[in-house]
């Protein structure tokens, strides 16, 4: 393929926590690159899923949700959420239906104002629409157009994939003129090492309850290739206090081991060869004020300054 027939450009995938940005990178690429869970705030960098359409190679930055936050880990997610933005050359605004404008999207369209401009294209994918009637949803799409002047609306379920192709293939029209950024065959720019702890972190995250999964971070200590072409994983589950390290362990080590297998099958799967998963749990009370723990998480830790 030559330069001139090609196409390739970021997309940056932004809205509340939970609208449905991590679904819609996975369905985008074709494989679960970003995790999703039932709980708010799961996703914490930049997550950069590579889609081909055609010709073109679209990449997608799947970025934390945007909210109000309160601590320096909230800090720099939401920095990340917007660093996400400024490198884009099409950004989607993600709004839950049966949601609609709430506060949090009326802070978002604030921003959008602020801090893009005109410097890249913004459309609006309404998502989740199987919540809702359709005369609800043309009233929420006309709301929104009048709020901000998107460049083009679309309505999908991002979970059932309706409506995910027009976007798509407008995504592809959209982008500029350039040689592919990245291999055919990779799907994510992600080190391995990382999205090997963030499976393990999604598995945690299902399993326990509450705020837990936000006082808990897990990170691949060491990463041991054999001669026999499986591979041997070391991870550190670090938490904030010792209460923590018991529920996470489980009775008689349960949960870990519940998620120590999990995560391996699909490392396994995602890999296509034999992974041999260890996890430990350590206590380290200040994880969420040191930079290093940023740094393994794909974050700016000056962007968590107040």
């Amino acid at each position: 393929m030559t330069n001139a027939q090609t196409r390739a450009g970021f997309v940056a995938l932004i809205g509340e926590p939970n609208a449905g940005k991590s679904t819609l990178t996975n369905w985008m690429v074709g494989a679960k690159v970003s995790i999703v869970t039932h709980k708010v705030q799961t996703t914490r960098a930049r997550i950069r899923g590579v889609a081909l359409h055609g010709d073109t190679q679209i990449v997608f930055v799947d970025t934390p949700g945007l909210f109000r936050p309160k601590r320096r880990l909230d800090r720099a997610m939401v920095a990340a959420a917007w660093g996400g933005v400024a490198d884009a050359d099409v950004v989607v605004l993600l709004v839950e239906a049966h949601r609609g404008i709430s506060e949090g999207v009326q802070a978002i369209l604030d921003g959008l104002n602020e801090k893009v401009g005109k410097r890249a294209q913004v459309a609006l994918a309404i998502n989740k629409i199987d919540m809702v009637k359709a005369e609800e949803l043309l009233a929420l799409t006309q709301k929104l157009n009048d709020a901000y002047p998107f460049a083009k609306s679309f309505m999908i379920s991002a979970e059932k994939g309706y409506g995910c192709e027009d976007l798509k293939e407008w995504l592809a029209g959209q982008m500029p003129e350039s040689p592919w950024l990245y291999p055919e065959d990779q799907i994510a720019d992600l080190p391995l090492r990382m999205i090997a702890a963030e499976m393990t972190r999604e598995k945690l995250t299902l399993r326990l309850h509450q705020e837990l999964p936000y006082q808990l971070t897990v990170e691949t200590e060491h990463w041991e290739e054999r001669k026999d072409g499986s591979a041997r994983v070391d991870q550190v589950v670090y938490v904030a206090r010792d209460g923590h390290k018991g529920i996470v362990l489980g009775k008689k080590g349960e949960t870990i081991k519940a998620v120590s297998l999990a995560a391996r099958k699909e490392l396994e799967e995602f890999l296509g060869r034999k992974i041999h998963l260890f996890l430990q749990v350590k206590v380290r009370p200040n994880w969420l004020e040191e930079a290093e723990r940023y740094s393994e998480m794909g974050l700016d830790f000056k962007d968590g300054n107040a």
